[in-house]
C-alpha cells in the first residue's frame, strides 16, 4: 500500500532552488516531538487523498489535486468528530436541564465571598455536574480535539517550503517528490498553497496580487460563515430561559468578537491552512443548520418551528421526543391528563392548621348533646 502511495505521484527529481530558509533541524525539540504524530497523521491523510485523485486521472502536480486533498482531510477529520459532536449536543441539553438547579446554588451563596462559601459552592456545583453526567468542558470537545490537527496542518504546510528547498521530505508519507509537488501547487494556478498574506505582500513574488486577493476573499468568507453559524444558535436555538442570563449576553458579544480572530489566521497562516479552516467552517455551518432543524433545543424558536412543520404533516412529538402520528399524540395527551386528574383526586387533602382557640371551639361544637 505504501509503495502504491509513493509511486502514484512519483515524478522526476526536481531541480532544487537555492534555499531561502534555514536548514531543517535533525533533532526534535519538545514542541516538535508533541506535534510529530499529528503532522504524521496530516501527511498520511493528504497523501491518501492525493493518491485517490491521481488514480482517477488528475495530474499529480496540479494545484487542484492538492486543494481537493486538503478538502478530503477536512472530511476525514470532521467525520471522525461526529461522535464527539453528538456528545456535545447531549451535554448542552443536560446543562440546560440543570440550569435552574445551578441558579439555586448561585443564589444560595450570593454575596458570600469568604473562602469556605466559595469552596462549598464549588463542591455543590461539581456534585450537580457529576449527578447529571456532564461538564462545561464537554461542549468544547470537538474544538479541543480538532486544534492539534489544525496545528499539524499549519506546521506541515509551514515546513513544505524549507523541506522542498533543501530537497527533503516530511515526517511521514510525504516523500521528497510529493513535498516538491505540494510546494509547487497553486490555487487557480496563481496562489501557492504554502504562502501567507504577509509573505505575499512582503516578498511580492510573481502574481502576488492574485494571492492577496484570494486570501482576503477567503478570510471574509471565513468570518461570514462563523458569524452565520453563531447567529443561527443565538437567534433560533436558545430557550427563553437561556436568553436571560449573563452567558447569553456573553454569547452576543462573542458573536461579533470571535469572527475577528480569523483576521489573524488570514494574515499569518499559509493559504492551505486558511483553505482548510474555511472548508471546516462550511461543514460546521451546514451541520449546525441540520441540528437546529432536526434536533432543536426544547422551548426554542427552532423547536416551535419544527412542531409546526410536524403538525402540518399530521405528526407530533411524544414525551420522549419521538415523532408519532397526531392521533396517537392526542390519545397520549388525553391519557396523561386523565392520569393526572385521577392522581389529584386520590391524593389526601391537606388539613389546614388551626389555632388552639379555634380547635377548642370546634371540639365543643361537635360534642354530642347531653355530655357535660
Amino acid at each position: 500500500m505504501l509503495d502504491l502511495l509513493y509511486r502514484a505521484a512519483a515524478t522526476p527529481t526536481p531541480v532544487v532552488p537555492t534555499p531561502t530558509t534555514p536548514m531543517p533541524g535533525t533533532s526534535l525539540d519538545f514542541f516538535s516531538a508533541i506535534m510529530w504524530p499529528f503532522k504524521w497523521i496530516v501527511e498520511a491523510v493528504l497523501v491518501f487523498w492525493h493518491w485517490i485523485f491521481t488514480a482517477v486521472g488528475l495530474p499529480a502536480d496540479a494545484g487542484l489535486t492538492w486543494v481537493l486533498s486538503i478538502i478530503g482531510l477536512v472530511v476525514v477529520v470532521r467525520s471522525a468528530l461526529i461522535p464527539l459532536f453528538v456528545r456535545q449536543i447531549k451535554s448542552q441539553r443536560k446543562m440546560m436541564e440543570i440550569a435552574p438547579e445551578l441558579r439555586k446554588v448561585q443564589e444560595k451563596y450570593r454575596g458570600k465571598k469568604d473562602q469556605l462559601s466559595r469552596e462549598a459552592m464549588s463542591r455543590e456545583t461539581m456534585a450537580l455536574y457529576k449527578k447529571h453526567g456532564t461538564t462545561p468542558v464537554s461542549s468544547c470537545l470537538p474544538l479541543l480535539v480538532q486544534m492539534p490537527i489544525l496545528l499539524g496542518m499549519f506546521y506541515t504546510l509551514s515546513d513544505v517550503k524549507k523541506h522542498a528547498e533543501w530537497g527533503m521530505g516530511g515526517v511521514g508519507l510525504l516523500s521528497r517528490d510529493l513535498t516538491w509537488q505540494f510546494y509547487e501547487a497553486k490555487l487557480f494556478g496563481v496562489a501557492p498553497l504554502h504562502t501567507s498574506l504577509t509573505e505575499a505582500v512582503g516578498q511580492k513574488p510573481d502574481g502576488w496580487e492574485a494571492t492577496v486577493a484570494i486570501l482576503v476573499v477567503l478570510v471574509i468568507l471565513m468570518i461570514a460563515s462563523q458569524f452565520i453559524t453563531q447567529l443561527q444558535i443565538i437567534s433560533k436555538n436558545l430557550s427563553p430561559e437561556a436568553k436571560t442570563g449573563q452567558a447569553y449576553q456573553m454569547q452576543r458579544i462573542m458573536l461579533y468578537i470571535l469572527p475577528l480572530a480569523f483576521i489573524f489566521s488570514g494574515v499569518f497562516f499559509p493559504l492551505g491552512v486558511v483553505l482548510y479552516w474555511f472548508t471546516s467552517n462550511i461543514w460546521t455551518m451546514v451541520q449546525q443548520f441540520l441540528v437546529i432543524r432536526n434536533l432543536p433545543t426544547p422551548g426554542s424558536e427552532a423547536a416551535k418551528a419544527r412542531e409546526e412543520r410536524l403538525a402540518r404533516k399530521g405528526k407530533a412529538l411524544d414525551a420522549s421526543g419521538k415523532v408519532i402520528p397526531m392521533e396517537k399524540y392526542e390519545a397520549e395527551q388525553k391519557r396523561l391528563y386523565e392520569e393526572a386528574q385521577k392522581a389529584k383526586a386520590e391524593a389526601p387533602k391537606r388539613q389546614q392548621p388551626v389555632s388552639k382557640q379555634r380547635a377548642k371551639k370546634q371540639a365543643q361544637k361537635n360534642k354530642p348533646q347531653g355530655e357535660s
